[in-house]
């Protein structure tokens, strides 16, 4: 690399000055790609001389001291990570993209392309952006069995995304509660980073169903898990309790009925044998009585 540098000097020196007006170079000041999958940086010569050939490319990353592409008297990259966007490619081609058939984070930056004519020495840049996405949140609570009437944690757990994002916390009601959260981001080697955030709960404030969001660097929602809480489970005590209120209110109403129903029956037969009894009594029986009635009067008015 460093030889082919020393013969780029020669060249650049024994070559005509720069004169943009035969040919510009053209580029895309931005690019954007995903991690894993294939990235495109555009640049094209544009001329309207049809003997214009391209002698040299040179595609370099900022920071680096190789080139990431080079093509010079006809030597192709033989490179399968960095090539030219066209596979038959050649020094008439005015088309220069470079295609990374990769992407990796640590791909990301500023790269210079430099194109040298047999009519000059042409650069641009470009930037590269690269993301990538966050898998699905996962929740888990501890303790594993949790419920509303103890206090405990829940933590969301999302990886493989890039730039760094955050978690957010919302209840059933959407309210946001991210500001009581705790977030860790850690950076693997590989760029990419994993997520982890954690929600305290306390008893008696706390809701059916939180869910986890994954926002991206953009502030886009990548991703949501919802988890569900227990009820309050009854203390000891309370559950009996229960049952027998339940009862009691089922019990309450049938007893109170039937009292009513045997109630009336007791009239009902208290009537009909007032009625057999008068029915049955002889005239001499009344004869007796009535006597026995003005007897009583009599002795009364004596008195």
């Amino acid at each position: 690399m460093a030889l082919i540098g020393i013969l780029f000097l020669i060249f650049t020196a024994t070559c005509v000055g720069a004169q943009g007006d035969f040919a510009t170079l053209e580029c895309n000041p931005e690019s954007f790609g995903k991690h894993g999958q294939k990235s495109l940086l555009e640049c094209v010569v544009k001329t309207q001389e049809k003997d214009l050939e391209i002698k040299m490319v040179s595609l370099k990353k900022e920071g680096m001291e190789n080139a990431t592409l080079f093509f010079y008297k006809g030597i192709l990259p033989s490179q399968t990570d960095y090539m030219f966007a066209e596979p038959s490619w050649n020094s008439k081609n005015m088309n220069v993209s470079l295609l990374i058939t990769k992407t990796m984070v640590a791909q990301a930056g500023d790269y210079e392309c430099e194109v040298l004519t047999n009519y000059g020495n042409y650069k641009e840049t470009i930037n590269l952006k690269v993301t990538a996405e966050y898998t699905e949140p996962t929740i888990r609570s501890v303790p594993e069995k949790m419920n509303q009437n103890r206090d405990g944690a829940l933590i969301c757990d999302s990886d493989g995304g890039y730039p760094k994002g955050e978690i957010h916390w919302i209840d059933e009601h959407g309210t946001d509660w991210t500001n009581s959260s705790e977030m860790k981001a850690e950076q693997g080697q590989n760029g990419l980073f994993h997520l982890s955030s954690k929600l305290t709960l306390l008893p008696r404030s706390i809701f059916s169903k939180y869910t986890c969001v994954v926002v991206n660097a953009s502030g886009g929602r990548e991703g949501g898990t919802g988890f569900e809480i227990q009820d309050q489970p009854r203390q000891d005590g309370q559950e009996g309790v229960g049952k027998s209120d339940s009862t009691s209110k089922i019990i309450a109403p049938v007893v109170v009925i039937g009292s009513l129903i045997v109630g009336l029956l007791m009239v009902l037969l208290y009537r009909r044998h007032r009625q057999n009894g008068h029915s049955t009594n002889n005239p001499n029986e009344e004869a007796e009585e009535k006597e026995d009635l003005r007897k009583k009067e009599f002795d009364a008015s004596r008195v």
